[in-house]
């Protein structure tokens, strides 16, 4: 008979290579989807591609798009542990988006080129976003009006010079080095500073 003690560890044991084994489906199927079209990837890619079985993913996640959707949370929430900056250094702000973005801005693009036909990465599209909205209300703080119409301006000028498709524009389209691409972006934010709006007023 198995005794008491042992029962715990081994569903311990059981649920930790669960979680394994979704973590690794994840990093597997984001992987792809950072190289390849969402439609051109099969669940069978993904399986070969994790050293598990089809129905092993279907298990786990019930099917393509809600491995999707696994996926989009899961870098949702890295994103909010490498963007971290200090409140009002534009240059740290700076550097934290283009260390995030030099990892993973062409799959942002990609992924953002399918959302109009691909549920699952309208959904990540709509949830990436909000969150960048609310980064940009915590780093600059300091700089944006209280409240009202003026405030809602100010936040759409800083995602404007912030948005991946500006990085894309000067890093892939025109060729920027990144130190160039990065201290454009700083300019370009410090330039839309709405602070010197109301002190001029």
């Amino acid at each position: 008979m198995e005794s008491e003690g042992r029962r715990p560890y081994r569903m311990g044991a059981r649920a930790a290579a669960v979680e394994a084994t979704r973590a690794r489906v994840m990093q597997a199927a984001g992987s792809l989807w950072m190289r390849r079209w969402f439609d051109d990837v099969t669940l069978q890619d993904v399986a070969d591609e994790a050293g598990v079985s089809v129905q092993t993913i279907v298990n786990h996640f019930g099917g393509k798009d809600g491995l999707a959707d696994a996926v989009a949370d899961l870098a949702a929430s890295q994103t909010e542990i490498t963007r971290q900056a200090p409140v009002g250094d534009v240059a740290a702000i700076v550097g934290a988006l283009f260390a995030d973005y030099e990892r993973h801005g062409d799959a942002n693009v990609l992924w953002t080129a399918q959302m109009d036909r691909v549920p699952a990465i309208a959904r990540a599209a709509a949830h990436a976003r909000v969150q960048h909205r609310a980064w940009l209300e915590r780093v600059f703080a300091d700089r944006l009006p209280a409240a009202g119409p003026e405030r809602e301006h100010a936040l759409n000028l800083y995602y404007a010079a912030t948005d991946v498709y500006l990085w894309k524009l000067w890093r892939r389209d025109l060729g920027l080095s990144r130190g160039d691409a990065e201290r454009a972006m700083r300019d370009l934010v410090t330039s839309i500073d709405p602070r010197r709006g109301h002190d001029a007023g």
